[in-house]
């Protein structure tokens, strides 16, 4: 039998065949051995083949069928370690919230660069846009500005006011999309916004430290009544790049990526090198200073200070 994984569970996975049947399912212990050095070598939005077992109510996979992409971080434990959040991605939405909690620059990087190493869509949404003050909404329009002139898609919304929740919903019809971004940007509440039937779990931020509670514990893929999957993933604190060499970090910055043709040498890493088309434009104002700071972070392998990559370094 062939199935969808919808959730996993670190142990037990629920799979979906074609006809919305659902089954858990081991997978044997192969999938442990084949040099994969991932916490979890299936992920949701995977499609795999299972076997039932003796009982007919559970299964056990024996074969992951080959993804298109996956989107992947460093294991929050075990740094020499991946974990792929979610496969087979149509879309990756991240929410950014200004305040209650913060989105710093730098994090917001290194998703879209992980995106861009993965061939996965990115689409960034300024959520909580209708409870910022001026200050929040200056933040907002300096990203806002400098993520569009980049390229990217752009949203302001709000989860709790509906506000463009119809847009977000025409670039979710009929594709699997992954909602991803810190604990408390609203992820579970967008979703119910979106799908009210789902009815998710939400929690309050703490107020002491501007943070969310985890109410999401393991990515879970829904079917959308107007076509299509959405995967809420747990709420992350940092997203450690992996498998990312230093001659390549440009090439998952559009915006640098045009211009490396430019530089005098053809392995130039915009530091110190002369004729340096990146450091013309940085010092032009081409580029956005934030932006440069985290592809230095990244280059460096900084995998502990570039959260420090907040709004006044931009």
């Amino acid at each position: 039998m062939t199935g969808l994984v919808t959730k996993s569970t670190g142990s037990w996975y629920f799979v979906r065949t074609e006809d919305g049947t659902y089954y858990e399912c081991r997978i044997r212990g192969k999938f442990r051995m084949k040099g994969i050095k991932s916490t979890n070598p299936i992920s949701v939005g995977d499609y795999v083949d299972f076997e039932l077992e003796a009982s007919k109510e559970t299964g056990v996979i024996n074969n992951i069928h080959e993804r298109k992409n996956f989107i992947v971080r460093k294991s929050v434990n075990l740094s020499k370690q991946t974990h792929i959040i979610a496969a087979n991605i149509d879309v990756a939405f991240l929410l950014i919230t200004a305040d209650n909690p913060p989105t710093f620059p730098g994090f917001i990087d290194r998703f879209l660069a992980t995106a861009e190493a993965y061939n996965i869509p990115a689409v960034l949404l300024f959520n909580k846009i209708d409870s910022y003050g001026d200050a929040q909404l200056e933040m907002v329009e300096e990203l806002f500005q400098i993520y569009t002139d980049i390229g990217y898609m752009c949203i302001e919304i709000s989860a709790t006011e509906n506000f463009n929740i119809d847009l977000v919903k025409e670039l979710m019809q009929d594709k699997v999309t992954m909602f991803s971004g810190h604990s408390g940007v609203g992820k579970s509440t967008l979703i119910n916004a979106i799908e009210p039937t789902l009815n998710i779990k939400t929690a309050a931020i703490s107020e002491q430290h501007k943070q969310g509670q985890h109410t999401t514990t393991f990515a879970e893929m829904y079917e959308l009544s107007f076509g299509g999957f959405i995967i809420d993933t747990p709420g992350i604190k940092g997203f450690g790049v992996v498998n990312f060499e230093s001659h390549e970090i440009t090439d998952y910055f559009p915006e640098l990526f045009a211009l490396k043709k430019d530089c005098k040498f053809n392995n130039c890493l915009h530091q110190k090198e002369p004729n340096c088309a990146v450091k013309k434009a940085l010092e032009n104002d081409k580029i956005a200073p934030s932006r440069y700071f985290s592809y230095i972070q990244m280059l460096s392998g900084d995998e502990e200070h570039y959260r420090l990559n907040t709004r006044s370094e931009m």
